[in-house]
């Protein structure tokens, strides 16, 4: 699988940590947004390259906003992979409030100066 985040978000890079810690495997390949390797990856499954969500490829299949969190959890440790039940709600009120915070995450969480590697 996968990860693409937004590299300079304190919120996505302590996400990032949470799941580095919680995988239930190392079944992760993160790759900032930002990168080099982020921007082929937005190119090949034709997304834009200014994307403002997490996405997720498993299987060639590409995962963002609310569905990419959920797809996520299932591979981590619970309690975290409890919060999958939010697939139960409708897909338009996980995704309106998942970019009510992507679209404050800054002001909330601050950013970084420089894009985060692995």
């Amino acid at each position: 699988m996968i990860l693409l985040f937004d590299g300079v978000c304190n919120l996505c890079n302590s996400a990032v940590d949470v799941i580095l810690k919680k995988a239930q495997e190392d079944d992760f390949k993160l790759v900032a947004l930002q990168s080099e390797e982020g921007q082929q990856l937005l190119k090949k499954f034709e997304l834009p390259l200014e994307i403002n969500t997490v996405v997720l490829i498993q299987n060639n299949q590409v995962f963002s906003e609310s569905d990419a969190v959920i797809e996520i959890c299932k591979h981590l440790k619970t309690p975290w992979s409890w919060l999958t039940v939010f697939k139960l709600l409708p897909k338009s009120w996980r995704d309106n409030l998942y970019r009510f915070v992507a679209n404050n995450r800054y002001k909330w969480f601050g950013k970084r100066t420089s894009c985060r590697s692995f």
